[in-house]
């Protein structure tokens, strides 16, 4: 199969913008439909149906909403990780080694389960804990699933993917029809993800909604509640993950941006935050912005060409894979300067439009029709994780920390990442 990798942010934008269909996203056969087989999958007249439904659900007012569930969950770890401090000698703060890794991992899938399923949190929570060992199990053939149309074999670990699916999937579908029902009896929607899908998909089947073209079945549904963990859960706690690496490594950033959450929005033991106090804290925005870039979750984006195109004076002909190494743009010193390689948030104080100067270069979501819907789920869920966490402690690197950032296929830290956590007074 014919691959060409385009490492120029201009080219990089035309291919993610797609204004003509010339591109399709690769998709990874059999493996991919266990894992997620969502809107982010999709093609033509299927992908514009799905979006226009799914999207209300992810309205910036919607999403105020859901910030009690955030804050709620956020709490939780914090008095978790306060249990497991303890006072050192001499009258030292309490403290303790964390591996932060696992620990945003369940953070980011409690704030899902909740935000997607509301009052089923228990068997969202369930789903959670197999999309964990799917997940896993699929790590152990990630050899494989570059090879788009990966066709899985019977094997052991395949079975057991093809397993846990099926569990996920009933799962899901007790939970939707049960909502469902409800809503026909004439209850609400309720204002959690799939309430709000649901209203939305319901439009569309009436042919009520805004270009509605017909609703999304039972298969399809299930689907996206699929893709709410799998892209809700593990790129968000990659953001957080190595936004803790990054301010333990520099702690005149991480003084700053908890300087910054204290005055806006208060000391621990006062209200959580809310949307107001959030939308306030430019630096806490400009440092995860700067962790996106330099730790994108997603380092690389394929596409496949569907028609014949010219890209920057070259043809190339249907059926070639297009490699976005997005890591590599974020990290070009042609766009962002010789010091590209280096943690300053200050690129952003202006925002991201002018953060790579007169050539944008900033992809972390994607860019274009195809940019992740979830974006603004995602900065506010990270948000008020790093507020309530820097308000409660103060961290730095543990010598047994290893730096070894890899792609499985999202960066992830190879040995875990293990800080040192100490309570403040």
């Amino acid at each position: 199969m014919p691959r060409v990798t385009l490492a120029e942010p201009e080219l990089a934008r035309q291919v993610l913008s797609n204004k003509f269909g010339h591109f399709q996203k690769v998709g990874f056969g059999q493996l991919q439909r266990l894992l997620h087989n969502g809107v982010s999958t999709h093609e033509g007249a299927k992908w514009a149906r799905h979006r226009r439904i799914i999207k209300p659900a992810f309205h910036l007012d919607k999403l105020k909403g859901m910030l009690p569930a955030f804050a709620s969950c956020c709490a939780d770890l914090v008095r978790r990780w306060e249990g497991l401090a303890v006072g050192g000698g001499g009258g030292e703060p309490p403290s303790c080694e964390v591996d932060v890794w696992p620990e945003m991992q369940r953070l980011t899938g409690d704030v899902i389960s909740r935000a997607a399923f509301g009052s089923s949190y228990l068997e969202g929570r369930r789903i959670f804990e197999l999309q964990e060992e799917q997940v896993r199990l699929a790590m152990l053939i990630a050899n494989k699933i570059h090879i788009p149309g990966y066709i899985m074999l019977p094997t052991r670990i395949n079975r057991q993917m093809k397993r846990i699916a099926r569990e996920i999937e009933g799962i899901l579908r007790g939970i939707i029809a049960k909502r469902e029902g409800a809503m026909r009896a004439g209850a609400a929607a309720g204002d959690d993800l799939l309430g709000l899908l649901l209203e939305s998909n319901m439009e569309h089947s009436r042919g009520n909604g805004e270009g509605s073209g017909g609703g999304m079945s039972m298969e399809d549904v299930i689907g996206e509640c699929k893709l709410f963990y799998f892209a809700g859960m593990e790129t968000t706690s990659a953001l957080l993950t190595w936004t803790m690496i990054v301010l333990s490594m520099h702690p005149e950033w991480q003084d700053r941006a908890r300087e910054e959450v204290l005055g806006v929005i208060g000391a621990a033991g006062t209200l959580p935050p809310d949307y107001d106090g959030l939308s306030r804290l430019k630096i806490v925005t400009m440092v995860l912005y700067e962790v996106l870039r330099l730790y994108s979750p997603l380092p690389a984006v394929h596409r496949r060409t569907y028609k014949p195109v010219e890209l920057g004076g070259v043809r190339y002909p249907a059926g070639v894979v297009l490699a976005l190494p997005l890591l590599c743009i974020h990290h070009d010193r042609d766009v962002w300067g010789p010091d590209a390689d280096e943690f300053r948030p200050e690129r952003f104080a202006e925002g991201v439009a002018r953060a790579s100067g007169d050539r944008p270069a900033f992809f972390p979501f994607g860019r274009g029709p195809r940019t992740c819907i979830g974006q603004n789920f995602a900065l506010l869920e990270a948000k008020m994780g790093l507020a309530m966490i820097l308000r409660s402690f103060e961290f730095e690197l543990s010598p047994s920390y290893s730096h070894a950032p890899f792609s499985a296929p999202l960066l992830k830290p190879e040995h875990g990442a293990q800080v040192n956590l100490r309570k403040l007074p």
